[in-house]
């Protein structure tokens, strides 16, 4: 079942459940699929509207029966993507917000300068000593350390941290991957404890420790002109933890060099075990019209037509395909896929539907 994704997305296992029964066609009626799930006529009736709310369903015709009609299933690449905007918009508010705390601790280094100046709650560090201070903030950590890195990527002692036994979590910015050696010495730390999640555009570079003062380190590369901030209760819990656990919930893991969780590598079909590239890289076209078809809610014998294969063919794929992705349901799958960017082509010309993605033309399909 799926665990991370819906809850990232604001759902949970019950509206899972009833959103798949609702593509699956399993019931003509809310009892009935109020008894298939064995729930509750109240928590599914709740779980229905959830799903209708977060733009998963359509509510029921007006002239359907009133009180057992159940609402119209959305294609899930169609709701996935809605809901990512939402996330990436709450994340763009939160980058703005850590702007202005830049310009509030200006601010406030300024009137530290000043006599009686309060300098408890921002720090001001330069050159060398940005280093000095991270190392003695690590030192102290006791329980747990959150870190957003981008480039110019941060230098740290995370294994002396997890030898320690404290938690660490971090998200990587995409353009990390692009270093072998950092990609190896990062999977090591992996297997030694650290928590390490990758995503796109990660908006900020900090170093939260037990939840109580960060550092901000400069926005450039190292030199004798470089500024970092320390920052202390009042204004960390306010902006800065948030925005790390928003940063977190939407990023993706480490892809694993061991063959656990989602393969990667550089396969190009879309058969049993078949190998996917890394989160943001190109999708081979096979595997990519057999998400979009998946994506867009279509059935297998539908699916079978659509790419010219005998219906168990398109099974085997299918099957194939989530093995790949570590995903044990379609939609499992098509939030997987989504989060890696996979299926994030805007519309163009001609563009109807997810399956006709990137095609010139419409095929007009739906869904059902």
């Amino acid at each position: 079942m799926i665990q991370g994704e819906l809850t990232t997305l604001g759902l949970g296992r019950t509206e899972q459940r009833a959103y798949e029964a609702l593509l699956r066609e399993q019931a003509d009626g809310a009892d009935e699929l109020a008894q298939l799930l064995d729930l509750p006529r109240t928590q599914l009736d709740e779980a229905l509207e959830r799903l209708v709310e977060h733009g998963f369903a359509r509510p029921p015709d007006p002239s359907s029966c009133e009180g057992d009609a159940l609402p119209h299933p959305a294609a899930p690449a169609a709701a996935i993507r809605t809901l990512i905007h939402r996330r990436q918009a709450e994340l763009h508010l939160r980058s703005a917000e850590l702007a202005r705390l830049r310009l509030a601790a200006d601010r406030l280094a300024g009137d530290a300068d000043a006599p009686g100046g309060d300098r408890g709650r921002v720090e001001v560090v330069t050159g060398r000593v940005v280093a000095e201070r991270a190392g003695r903030l690590l030192e102290g950590a006791e329980r747990e350390v959150v870190i957003l890195d981008r480039p110019p990527f941060t230098a740290l002692d995370v294994e002396s941290l997890l030898a320690r036994g404290v938690e660490v979590r971090a998200v990587l910015d995409r353009a990390g991957l692009a270093d072998p050696d950092r990609v190896r010495a990062l999977s090591g730390l992996v297997g030694r404890g650290l928590r390490l999640r990758v995503a796109a555009d990660v908006p900020a570079r900090l170093v939260a420790v037990d939840r109580r003062v960060t550092l901000l380190p400069p926005t450039d590369a190292a030199g004798p002109r470089a500024t970092a901030l320390v920052i202390g209760d009042g204004l960390l819990c306010g902006v800065l933890l948030p925005l790390f656990e928003a940063v977190w919930e939407r990023a993706v893991p480490l892809p694993a060099a061991d063959g656990s969780g989602t393969r990667t590598g550089t396969g190009t079909g879309a058969g049993t075990g078949t190998a996917l590239p890394g989160p943001g890289a190109a999708l081979p076209e096979p595997q990519r019209e057999l998400l979009a078809l998946l994506a867009a809610g279509l059935k297998d014998e539908a699916i079978a037509r659509r790419l010219g294969v005998h219906v168990h063919t398109a099974r085997r794929r299918i099957s194939g395909l989530l093995e790949s992705l570590g995903a044990r349901t379609r939609f499992q799958a098509g939030a997987r896929a989504a989060s890696r960017g996979w299926l994030d082509d805007g519309p163009g010309d001609g563009q109807g539907c997810a399956v006709c993605a990137g095609r010139g033309r419409c095929c007009g399909s739906s869904p059902s």
